[in-house]
């Protein structure tokens, strides 16, 4: 069943990219990550290109985190204060982002930075998260003895103007999570991702969060930045295509619902190295696809 995307300019199998977005969503619901960290380079692969990709890809993590938020907020695994600050962070971010995506763009390298970008994030975020999930499975021995409780780094616990987050269980600066959301809503414009990936071992090793707050809060910030990069990529770059967006996010509704119900009956430390692996494949694929001459070096684009 193929269906014609407007602005990515080809036709698609629809079922196929609503499968997609299902996927997506599993993972979404399952880790608390957005998922565009798998779709956006999930769609170059099947054709279609980078910038619509990521500009439509921002459009089904909203509609995943939807339910993947609503399903932990009704378990009590929200902390919306910390959230509500990471959320002006991470609106502040997708304006700069806006701005370096337009330059990017402009210049004629959005492409290529889009797929560098791509493979140091995902390579140096899958490999740390195998090394961890392997420790914890106690596969790998590890070099120190891993902590209990997780505790916020010595430069977090310095920043000045400390707050107290109680559904977190911290008394700690504004500014550290509001760094955070700030990096995430420049990824989110320049990649199309929600950032969780980066985000919720951020809030686990950085912030010092009890864990149980950690995949919801990320996914209330995911849903509300992301909605914001929506309008800013519809406004600037002109790049999302709301068939492709429609498709994806009928499959990452559904499939967000089924990824929460997982995340509770599943080990998560054998989660974490499924997930490792995913992004260390598609960090490799990523690669592969910079460095190999193309078979056809110049094509002909009719306007």
């Amino acid at each position: 069943m193929d269906i014609y995307l407007p602005i990515a300019g080809l036709s698609v199998n629809a079922l196929l990219i609503v499968a997609l977005g299902g996927l997506v969503g599993i993972l979404s619901g399952m880790f608390g990550v957005g998922g565009g960290f798998l779709t956006t380079p999930l769609l170059i692969f099947y054709g279609i290109p980078p910038t619509v990709a990521v500009a439509s890809a921002t459009t089904q993590i909203t509609g995943s985190s939807v339910t993947g938020a609503y399903a932990h907020y009704g378990r009590g695994g929200v902390d919306l204060k910390m959230a509500g600050v990471m959320i002006v962070g991470g609106a502040a971010g997708s304006g700069v982002g806006a701005i370096l995506f337009r330059l990017l763009q402009a210049s004629g390298q959005i492409d290529l930075v889009i797929g560098g970008l791509y493979v140091l994030l995902l390579g140096s975020i899958g490999a740390l998260m195998l090394k961890d999930a392997l420790i914890a499975l106690g596969w790998v021995t590890a070099a120190t003895p891993r902590a209990d409780k997780p505790h916020h780094v010595r430069w977090v616990a310095a920043l000045p103007l400390r707050w107290r987050f109680y559904a977190s269980g911290l008394f700690i600066s504004p500014l550290a999570p509001l760094a955070l959301g700030f990096l995430a809503g420049i990824m989110s414009v320049l990649l199309g991702v929600g950032g969780g990936f980066i985000l919720v071992p951020a809030m686990i090793y950085i912030l010092g969060m009890a864990a149980r707050v950690v995949v919801g809060t990320s996914l209330v910030m995911i849903l509300v930045v992301s909605a914001v990069t929506t309008m800013v990529h519809s406004l600037t770059t002109h790049a999302v295509d709301i068939v492709l967006a429609g498709l994806l996010l009928v499959g990452g509704v559904i499939g967000a619902q089924y990824g929460a119900v997982l995340a509770t009956r599943l080990r998560p430390d054998l989660l974490r190295l499924a997930l490792a692996v995913i992004i260390l494949l598609v960090a490799l694929r990523m690669a592969l696809g910079l460095a190999w001459r193309p078979d056809e070096i110049f094509t002909i684009e009719y306007l």
